[in-house]
């Protein structure tokens, strides 16, 4: 198994996560609907929005995984936020990267991964939204289209979220 590397920035990366309250906060079913809809449409038992925290990737949004984190040195999604585009694992046996990894030799069993990072406009990749599957497969060129749109609709989201003024009124 290959640890994810950490990137360059990671303590601004990090100052930046924690800025948007985010880690450790209760289910919001703003997030919570979005991760069933993807479910359901791309027809994956697993979808999470995840973010990357330190030594975890946390989940704030989750559907078909009953962990509410797993820890960053065997996250997929912590390889992922080092991508400015979607990271796709087609069929994780086959990639050496992760074949030995826990998550795909044992519970949930993953044959396919796919993340979307999610970039502050900052530059920042604070976490993903991803896809999981227990058999291995490919995305075509709608299916990437579409998982791009709903992390730019979780990013708006979490963004807007930041917006708010003190007190969490508009």
């Amino acid at each position: 198994m290959l640890a994810p590397p950490f990137p360059a920035n990671e303590a601004r990366r990090l100052g930046a996560l924690r800025e948007l309250l985010l880690l450790d906060t209760p289910p919001e079913q703003r997030f919570d609907k979005l991760v069933e809809f993807a479910a359901r449409e791309f027809e994956v038992p697993i979808v999470l929005f995840s973010l990357v925290d330190t030594e975890r990737q946390w989940f704030k949004a989750r559907v078909g995984m009953a962990a509410c984190s797993t820890p960053r040195r065997i996250s997929f999604c912590a390889h992922a936020i080092l991508q400015t585009d979607l990271f796709i694992v087609p069929d994780t046996l086959q990639d050496e990267r992760f074949a030995d990894n826990p998550l795909v030799t044992g519970d949930p069993f993953m044959r396919f991964y796919a993340g979307a990072p999610l970039i502050l406009p900052s530059g920042f990749a604070i976490g993903t939204l991803c896809l999981l599957d227990i058999k291995p497969r490919q995305l075509d060129e709608i299916d990437r289209s579409m998982l791009a749109a709903l992390r730019d609709l979780l990013l708006e989201e979490v963004l807007a979220q930041d917006m708010l003024p003190a007190g969490g009124q508009p």
